[in-house]
């Protein structure tokens, strides 16, 4: 069974998960206001996997028979100076969300709570994923830069990112 700590943790992280799409949105507009719209469409994506991460952690609070509680979201960042800025704060961004599910992961570890535990092992496969997109894509904008053939052909490949929810 859940403990009120952990069901109080998990809540917080429902909260950071929704903040992340939020942030993600906004990094989608800034994408979007500079004619990127594969660019757009990544951060798009990347928020409905965050809103999906965030009911994850929703269903398994009321599965373990605990109350939900949605906080207000922070305002994130919208003011970028470049795309390249914009994927150094993604990728910092997973690093941060990476320690708090590995925080989640010592706490379930030491209540003993092995049911949040084999819930958190999806969430840590999933952070190396999430980590990894973010670090490809700002090493591959270092390399091509903010203009010409190679900015439009990582716009393009971006373009065709579609969302499939997790079995």
């Amino acid at each position: 069974m859940v403990s009120d700590k952990m069901a109080e943790q998990l809540n917080q992280q429902i909260k950071h998960e929704l903040y992340s799409g939020h942030l993600y949105l906004s990094m989608a507009a800034y994408c979007a206001n500079s004619d990127l719209d594969g660019f757009c469409n990544f951060f798009v994506v990347q928020e409905m996997e965050e809103r999906f991460h965030a009911m994850k952690f929703f269903n398994y609070i009321v599965e373990q028979d605990k109350d939900v509680k949605i906080f207000g979201l922070d305002q994130p960042k919208m003011d970028f100076k470049s795309l390249e800025e914009v994927f150094e704060l993604a990728w910092k961004h997973e690093q941060s969300v990476t320690d708090r599910i590995n925080k989640l992961m010592d706490l379930a570890i030491q209540e003993k709570d092995y049911a949040t535990q084999s819930l958190l092992h999806w969430y840590i496969d999933e952070q190396v994923e999430e980590e990894a997109s973010m670090l490809n894509i700002l090493k591959k904008l270092r390399i091509v830069g903010d203009k010409g053939q190679g900015l439009f052909m990582l716009d393009k490949d971006l373009a065709q990112r579609a969302y499939n929810p997790p079995k």
